[in-house]
């Protein structure tokens, strides 16, 4: 039996066939061609639509491995310059805190200030968080600026 025939053969039974991905479909329903001859029209706009979904597949892929490269380079770099930034910033001159009455803490906020504290008269606490670019609060510090906003804060002598 010729190749030819044996498709057409395929086509008129009522044989099923088992997907690699899973489930059935019937052969009769399947788009059965002779592979040693030029694919036919179907055919040929089925394997340029799959390959085309197989590049932006792989350029998506790429993009992602790229993405997930240099995110945290830039990441690290940005973290160490706001750390050094924390340590100097006190120093400038668009400070609008008095640097004696600021206390460099670090985690979870950069810096508490108790304003007063170098003329012996406390007048009130700011806790200061130091952001540049996009920076956003994390969990821990938004969690510590809603306490203080909800004035959940108390004042303990331990001894």
């Amino acid at each position: 039996m010729n190749t030819a025939a044996l498709i057409e053969e395929l086509r008129r039974s009522a044989l099923y066939a088992e997907c690699p991905c899973g489930g059935e479909f019937k052969l009769a329903r399947a788009l059965m061609f002779d592979g040693t001859k030029p694919f036919p029209p179907e055919a040929m706009l089925i394997q340029q639509r799959l390959k085309k979904e197989s590049q932006e597949r792989m350029d998506e892929l790429k993009r992602q491995r790229h993405i997930a490269r240099t995110r945290p380079a830039i990441s690290a770099r940005s973290s160490n310059i706001g750390k050094s930034l924390e340590k100097i910033l006190p120093a400038m001159k668009d400070f609008k805190w008095n640097l004696p009455d600021t206390k460099f803490l670090g985690e979870p906020l950069d810096l508490i200030i108790f304003n007063g504290l170098s003329k012996n008269s406390v007048s009130s606490i700011d806790f200061v968080e130091i952001k540049s670019g996009k920076g956003r609060l994390n969990d821990h510090q938004q969690s510590i600026k809603e306490a203080i906003e909800r004035k959940k804060v108390s004042c303990e002598v331990f001894r």
